[in-house]
C-alpha cells in the first residue's frame, strides 16, 4: 500500500513563498509521475505540477509557469513544489499524487493514489 503524506502549507502574504513536500511510503516508483493538484473552495481538483521520475521531465499548468518549481529527491522518494509570487487565486488545498504510470498524467484520472491534502492560505 502506497501512502503519501503532504506537509509544509499555511498562511502566506501574496507575493510570498512557501515549499511544499509530500513523502512517499510502502513503495519506491521508480518508473512513474508524481504531481501536484490543488482545490479551492467550491472549485474542482485541478492540475498544478508534474515530474516524471525516472527521467525527471516537469510539466506545469499555465496558471503556475514560471512562479512554481517541482522538483524530487529519490533518495528520499519525496516530492517538492516550491511556490514563488503566491498570489490569493493560489489559496487552496494541495494534493500530492502518485501512479505507476504516466498516462493522463495532467488530469485526476491518471493517479491511483493521493495524500490527505495541505491548505495553502494566500492573504492579499
Amino acid at each position: 500500500q502506497v501512502q503519501l503524506v503532504e506537509s509544509g502549507g499555511g498562511l502566506v502574504q501574496a507575493g510570498g513563498s512557501l515549499r511544499l513536500s509530500c513523502a512517499a511510503s510502502g513503495r519506491t516508483f521508480s518508473s512513474s509521475a508524481m504531481g501536484w493538484f490543488r482545490q479551492g473552495p467550491g472549485k474542482e481538483r485541478e492540475f498544478v505540477a508534474v515530474i516524471v521520475w525516472s527521467v525527471g521531465t516537469t510539466y506545469y499548468a499555465d496558471s503556475v509557469k514560471g512562479r512554481f518549481t517541482i522538483s524530487r529527491d529519490n533518495a528520499k522518494n519525496a516530492v517538492y513544489l516550491q511556490m514563488s509570487s503566491l498570489k490569493p487565486e493560489d489559496t487552496a488545498v494541495y494534493y500530492c499524487a502518485a501512479d505507476d504510470s504516466v498516462r493522463y498524467i495532467t488530469t485526476t484520472r491518471g493517479y491511483a493514489y493521493w495524500g490527505q491534502g495541505t491548505q495553502v492560505t494566500v492573504s492579499s
